[in-house]
């Protein structure tokens, strides 16, 4: 896989707690994320697949692939980005999401765009 700076995404990610979809006494905690994809390299990348690792605090671990985001291919030149938002359930207070998106360049490269981890977390649950 190309590591130079011309195949370059930088993914970052926020999360937030809905209780209106939480059922602590079921197990059941749903989180919204917020994901903002960045193209920082020097041509032009789709996003082609999502592979994600979604664990809880009882090591539960989920891995979720499939292709586009929220039903699309964003196609990314180079300082554009892409945002959206979706959800997720698991079946503690806390956990972790992380994973990678693969990316096709202009020219025909696949390589994969890192998605740091971050928590999932109640409210006041991490101090």
């Amino acid at each position: 896989m190309p590591t130079n700076s011309t195949y370059q995404i930088t993914v970052t990610a926020k999360s937030i707690y809905i209780p209106e979809q939480s059922d602590p006494s079921a197990s059941r905690y749903f989180f919204a994320y917020h994901i903002k994809i960045d193209n920082t390299g020097d041509i032009g990348a789709q996003l082609l697949t999502r592979h994600w690792v979604i664990k809880d605090s009882n090591e539960k671990i989920e891995r979720v692939n499939g292709e586009g985001v929220v039903g699309e291919f964003p196609k990314l030149a180079p300082g554009e980005s892409f945002e959206y938002t979706s959800a997720a359930a698991i079946e503690t207070s806390v956990g972790t999401m992380e994973g990678h998106y693969t990316m096709r360049a202009e020219d025909g490269q696949e390589f994969e765009a890192t998605i740091p981890q971050f928590s999932l977390s109640v409210p006041r649950t991490l101090h």
